[in-house]
């Protein structure tokens, strides 16, 4: 068959059922760019590339269908680089295009010029060049593929003088990969413990969500053991939060019911999840992983099957096809050790928890430090983070998406959402990139627009993604809310300097002068203040119902500068001064 290369490249996104691309118009791009509208393709310009990625991310975390993020050569590739990583470990397949200097140019460091491939060989699970323009498809075809099978962005890079070449091709056809199921032996294995377990425990993580049938199949192997349901951090959707069974997110201001419930495992399975180090981090001071325990570990991915935590069985395998593996091998008695036993602990378990998570309404200082207290003392009358958290609560629709950001405040936040279903909850992910939950809830939006979306930020991480504002209120773009919570501060980081530093403020303070529900209107979109959790759950429910009509608002939250627990306790240590540091040995430089 004859045609172009852009017109064998845009036909190859059709194939694959790729119907929208996010980035910044450039030249380098057009001449595919110029097909979209005819392709039925949409293009998605906006305001960074950085955050046209994360888009990306959100897009196809939601709905579980592949994107493209695609720029200009040079700077505006660069600008991808966050978000691709962030998708590497957000476990996103998605395909990042990256044009590049004309080949009869490049290596003489002429404009837009830069190394695309080996910047992202760290960043992407597979990546190839086009050598030649009749191979266009088939590089396009691998890369989308690749981007499937590994579950993670995969990059094309093109020359850009490789458009508008004529050639003579035949379309590849899709090809579909069958997951594995796990091998026999350790399926056997891993059934044979589980049925003579009497504190079993399930451990759901990602794979649980990306999986089909995944959740269900979990439910399933639960209810047969009666065993508690802990999830991953930042994976509060992979498993439904009514359901009794159910214990909470692990990790990082996570759930201390689940933390309870696992320390007392004998043993536990880690259903897709490469068990990353913020799920098994101490909490509420205590060190709950089971090291007792015999560990049984599933993952798509064998490189990161006990990489992180020793483990008893691997099990290479999808989420779902290894659970009900386990299941049809659970012996007749499987889950009767201790039933009524663990039932009526987990029930209490939960209980307790959710009323102390529902009467926390501060953080605590540490012994010697006093923020906190100060914190409350000079705003009284402000809610705090908690308080914040419990109002939004009230107004959550259950079906809704929400987006998180990393900071203080949407950490302090992750015990409080559940959900009912998987592909609610888009967090940032363990990359942890600033500016994540605006752009995050947009891409989401666009792709399930009937579905109530929320984002959540603190207003440091914010102003990374706040030119986004500018974007999204033109008229082809859907109607979202997005949560801003305002208290002046870097407050993760200042966090660290009250524990370690003593109080010293370097670069944690935010311009008060500064009005984001002002950016908003400026921007021709609704902005809010709540200052109270009345005028927050209020707030929330009339955005909720104008995003319906087709409205944007952003609220800002206004809040005390209380601080939670620091990200990385286990990280940092009080510093030593051995020779000293003085102004006095500034000196002056010799102008050039």
């Amino acid at each position: 068959m004859r045609m172009t290369t852009e017109e064998a490249f845009v036909k190859t996104l059709q194939i694959h059922g790729i119907e929208h691309a996010f980035g910044i118009i450039g030249s380098a791009m057009m001449p595919i760019s110029d097909l979209f509208p005819k392709a039925d393709i949409t293009f998605w310009d906006c305001a960074h590339e950085g955050s046209a990625g994360m888009m990306a991310d959100g897009y196809t975390r939601a709905t579980g269908k592949m994107s493209m993020m695609i720029a200009q050569n040079g700077p505006g590739i660069t600008n991808f680089v966050t978000a691709v990583k962030t998708a590497y470990w957000n476990h996103t397949p998605l395909l990042l295009v990256t044009p590049q200097a004309a080949n009869k140019t490049i290596g003489q460091g002429g404009f837009q010029e830069v190394e695309q491939m080996k910047l992202f060989e760290d960043m992407v699970a597979y990546q190839e060049e086009v050598r030649d323009p009749s191979r266009v498809a088939e590089v396009l075809n691998r890369v989308i593929n690749q981007a499937k099978r590994a579950s993670a962005p995969a990059q094309l890079n093109i020359p850009r003088d490789m458009w508008t070449e004529v050639i003579d091709i035949t379309l590849p056809a899709t090809l579909e990969f069958e997951r594995p199921a796990g091998g026999e032996t350790a399926i056997t294995h891993a059934a044979d413990l589980l049925s003579h377990a009497k504190h079993p425990v399930i451990l759901n993580g990602a794979g649980v969500v990306l999986s089909k049938g995944g959740i269900a199949a979990s439910i399933e192997l639960a209810e047969r053991l009666d065993a508690p349901v802990c999830v991953g951090y930042q994976h509060n959707d992979a498993f439904p939060g009514s359901h009794p069974l159910f214990a909470g997110p692990l990790g990082y201001n996570g759930s201390r019911a689940a933390m309870e419930l696992i320390k007392e495992a004998d043993v536990v399975l880690c259903l897709g999840t490469r068990l990353n180090p913020f799920s098994t981090l101490p909490g509420y001071g205590m060190e709950y992983w089971p090291t007792q325990a015999t560990i049984v570990q599933v993952d798509i991915n064998p490189d990161r099957i006990g990489l992180t935590k020793p483990i008893n069985i691997g099990i290479i395998g999808d989420a779902a096809k290894v659970a009900k593996g386990l299941l049809s091998q659970l012996s007749d008695r499987a889950g009767d050790a201790g039933r009524a036993a663990r039932k009526a602990k987990i029930a209490q378990t939960k209980s307790r928890w959710a009323q102390q998570l529902a009467s926390m309404d501060h953080e605590d200082d540490d012994p010697g430090t006093t923020w906190n207290e100060r914190a409350r003392a000079d705003k009284p009358d402000w809610m705090s983070p908690r308080m914040a958290w419990r109002a939004i609560q009230s107004a959550l629709p259950k079906e809704a998406i929400i987006s998180s950001d990393i900071g203080n405040n949407c950490a302090i936040g992750n015990a409080y959402p559940s959900f009912e279903s998987g592909r609610k909850y888009l967090a940032p992910g363990l990359f942890g990139p600033c500016g994540y939950g605006l752009p995050a809830i947009m891409g989401a939006k666009i792709g399930c627009p009937d579905t109530p979306v929320v984002g959540f930020s603190g207003d440091g991480a914010f102003g990374i993604a706040v030119n986004e504002l500018t974007a999204i209120g033109r008229a082809e773009w859907p109607a979202i809310t997005q949560v801003v919570f305002r208290n002046y501060q870097w407050g993760a980081e200042k966090r660290n300097s009250t524990l370690w530093f003593d109080d010293n403020f370097v670069g944690t303070e935010l311009d008060t002068q500064v009005s984001y529900a002002g950016i908003a209107q400026a921007c021709g979109l609704k902005g809010v203040v709540a200052h109270t959790m009345e005028e927050l759950t209020s707030a929330l429910h009339q955005a909720i119902e104008d995003q319906k009509n087709g409205i944007t608002t952003l609220i800002e939250a206004m809040i005390n500068q209380e601080l939670g627990e620091p990200f990385r306790r286990d990280a940092m240590t009080k510093p030593i001064k051995v020779a000293g540091i003085s102004a006095q040995d500034m000196r002056p430089q010799e102008q050039a």
